[in-house]
């Protein structure tokens, strides 16, 4: 039995089952509104203050479940309603204050916010900007920082609060990871859904023999529905209507073989090349690091690759990309890939639709995934996209100087950029995960947390093709018939 870590993931849960199950039904539009009812019954509210305040902010989740503010490029928005319960004011003095002569703290704030009162310290807070100078100024620690965990997430610095105190999040910084959906303990912070969207394109295909869904679905799978085999949630995903189930590691066969090659063609020219499959680091690059952006391997995700790889086959396919990833359903709708991916949908948002259909994933009977390689596997973990890139090296035995930097989150991301904005990286190739420990922990996966690294192994061995040249020749691919370049 599925179970939820936290009240946030299944609240959001059963907004989207909702919002699903009316959509199958085809009676959403009428019964949106009786959601908030069905989830907050009352008469005692159940998380908030009241009732009636736990109300109005299902019905804003509803809303987002339905596909959010459409004048809003983000895919990730702020409830307003429901963000007002951290603390207002970031820095504040403590007891450990000790009244010192020397005002370090007062003499270091630009704002002139900080006063003494009885041999204390106290701070205005009408005329604090928050720049921390106080706290670094005390010589006891005295001033304390209680940062929002949806700021303190986010390593850009796209957050900031308004004249409300609200969080707002500025779309020009934002690299749309999803950090801040995970860490804010209200669900305060939601990225918008295409389950109705997906839904609707599943009706369309049972009435058109022309239109054949494909759900392809990210190898960090593995690691969601636990309490059953990965065959039954690939028959529980072909009930929901999907025409076929596609391995979106055997798109990373694919990705790791072309980006050999173009590592191996222009690393003399470029000197340093950086990965291409987190969307949340490439957007990083182009925002923070834009002198290096043409560093950025111009191979597609395995995401775009498969897509390309299901229509090339099939002229009839409209491709849905499963995974744990939010920046996924960004990198969906740029402008020069937005013809590969029709939909992009969460694992949670896959548990909702299983939910809503009443599909029961322990009665399900096996069906084989694709078999793709096990390194096409391992792209879910951060080090895999090195891993096999080396691989292909290794196999096609050519003679390089191959000098990987792993960045195992954003941070060590960040590190690596500068190293190499200013030439001094001690290496060649860096492999870019937003998320610590890879895809395995996208900020839409079931299960968040520390994964179990022996667990992720025996699933990634659980293939016949060790190779990836084996697994795109028993799928008789050949990448020359497909574009794997961005550009």
């Amino acid at each position: 039995m599925r179970k939820f870590e936290n009240d946030v993931q299944l609240i959001k849960h059963e907004v989207l089952k909702w919002v699903a199950k009316f959509a199958f039904e085809g009676t959403l539009e009428e019964k949106k509104d009786d959601i908030q009812y069905i989830i907050d019954p009352g008469p005692e509210p159940r998380t908030r203050c009241c009732i009636y305040k736990e109300r109005e902010i299902t019905k804003e989740r509803v809303k987002l479940a339905m596909g959010g503010n459409k004048d809003n490029k983000n895919i990730i928005e702020v409830i307003d309603v429901a963000c007002d319960e951290c603390p207002i004011d970031r820095f504040f003095v403590t007891e450990a204050c000790r009244g010192c002569l020397a005002h370090r703290c007062s003499e270091a704030c630009p704002r002139g916010a900080i006063y003494h009162v009885g041999g204390r310290a106290h701070i205005d807070q009408d005329k604090c900007i928050e720049c921390g100078r106080c706290r670094e100024a005390c010589p006891y620690n005295a001033i304390a920082d209680v940062k929002r965990p949806c700021s303190k997430a986010c390593i850009p610095g796209a957050i900031s609060m308004d004249e409300n105190k609200k969080t707002k999040i500025n779309n020009d910084k934002c690299i749309q990871c999803g950090a801040c959906v995970v860490q804010c303990p209200f669900g305060a912070i939601m990225d918008k859904s295409f389950i109705v969207d997906v839904i609707n394109l599943l009706k369309e295909s049972e009435n058109k023999k022309s239109v054949h869904v494909y759900a392809a679905v990210a190898p960090s799978i593995f690691d969601q529905f636990t309490h059953v085999k990965i065959e039954q949630v690939v028959s529980g995903i072909k009930k929901l209507g999907f025409y076929d189930v596609v391995e979106v590691a055997l798109g990373a066969d694919m990705v790791s073989l072309h980006e050999a090659i173009e590592y191996v063609e222009t690393i003399d020219e470029k000197k340093v090349v950086t990965t291409s499959c987190c969307p949340a680091f490439v957007n990083y690059i182009k925002k923070y690091y834009p002198k290096l952006i043409d560093k950025v391997s111009n191979t597609v995700s395995p995401m775009i690759a498969t897509a390309r790889l299901i229509k090339h086959k099939d002229p009839y396919a409209k491709v849905v990309f499963i995974g744990p990833c939010i920046a996924k359903k960004a990198e969906a709708m740029e402008e020069e890939l937005k013809d590969d991916i029709d939909y992009v949908l969460t694992f949670e948002e896959l548990a909702a639709l299983l939910d809503a259909a009443e599909i029961n994933l322990e009665n399900c009977s096996d069906t084989e995934l694709n078999d793709a390689s096990y390194y096409g596997r391992i792209f879910a973990r951060s080090g895999g996209v090195t891993e096999a890139v080396n691989h292909v090296i290794d196999i096609k035995n050519v003679d390089i100087d191959f000098k990987p930097v792993r960045c195992n989150g954003l941070k060590e991301c960040d590190k690596a950029l500068k190293l190499a904005k200013f030439g001094r990286l001690n290496g060649n190739f860096i492999e870019g995960m937003a998320c610590k420990g890879g895809c395995i922990s996208g900020p839409a996966s079931l299960h968040i947390g520390p994964k179990d690294k022996t667990e992720i192994e025996k699933y990634d061995k659980l293939v016949s093709e060790k190779s990836t040249n084996s697994s795109l020749d028993i799928s008789k691919i050949d990448i020359e018939d497909i574009n794997l370049s961005r550009t």
